[in-house]
């Protein structure tokens, strides 16, 4: 068999080619929608899994992140005039804009028309979704909505539930359905793609909802003014 030099060239040129045109099957801003499903007062009292308040800061993690890039945001809640309560007013008061869907019974938001059709006139493939129960709100919709030929990315420490075997319960029963499942810090990092389109605004954002990342920032302007001082 004789070697071709041209040959191989070509092929390394296709491989390259189709791993820089699509690395993996990852979120793009311009394909995205955010879903908020069910973040009530009521149903904030059953989040067991994690800590109250780290769950409480995710959530407006997520919303917050949705507003920085820009994304649409649909929102819906179960019963509001029940045990469930009303929407936290947070988010409301942050997409007033948005589609809200308020649902007088439909456990599975999917079986809502007007859900549906919400998120279908985004035009966006990709839904990002988080909410209460993660067994319940958030895997019926995922399971519904990746069934009807969407891509969905659960954001898994902005949806809450009973305890930690309910919790991983619901992954593996998304996963195996092909949802994937994320967190806060990853789902902005893969929409952001790239720290040089705005580091200063990204790395602030998650400063605001990461303790951690603060001290990084804290670290980093302390650099930055050490070197201005000694370039003067």
């Amino acid at each position: 068999m004789r070697f071709s030099f041209t040959a191989a060239l070509l092929g390394v040129a296709t491989i390259v080619s189709s791993v820089s045109a699509d690395l993996y099957n990852r979120l793009d801003v311009n394909n995205s929608v955010v879903l908020f499903i069910d973040h009530q007062t009521g149903l904030m009292n059953l989040v067991r899994d994690y800590d109250p308040d780290y769950y409480y800061n995710q959530v407006m993690g997520v919303a917050e992140l949705t507003k920085y890039f820009d994304l649409p945001a649909i929102i819906t809640t179960s019963r509001e005039d029940g045990p469930n309560g009303p929407l936290l007013p947070e988010i409301k008061d942050m997409f007033p804009d948005a589609p809200y869907i308020a649902r007088p019974g439909q456990i599975n938001a999917w079986d809502h028309e007007g859900f549906v059709e919400a998120v279908r006139k985004t035009g966006k493939k990709q839904l990002i979704i988080s909410g209460i129960v993660t067994d319940v709100c958030v895997s019926f919709v995922s399971l519904s909505a990746k069934k009807a030929g969407f891509e969905v990315f659960v954001v898994t420490d902005a949806s809450g539930t009973f305890n930690d075997p309910v919790r991983l319960a619901s992954w593996f029963r998304m996963q195996q359905s092909g949802i994937q499942l994320m967190n806060y810090f990853s789902v902005a990092c893969e929409l952001a793609r790239d720290w040089r389109k705005d580091l200063e605004g990204l790395a602030n954002m998650f400063a605001k909802r990461l303790p951690s990342y603060a001290r990084v920032m804290d670290s980093f302007n302390g650099a930055q003014a050490a070197l201005s001082q000694s370039s003067s």
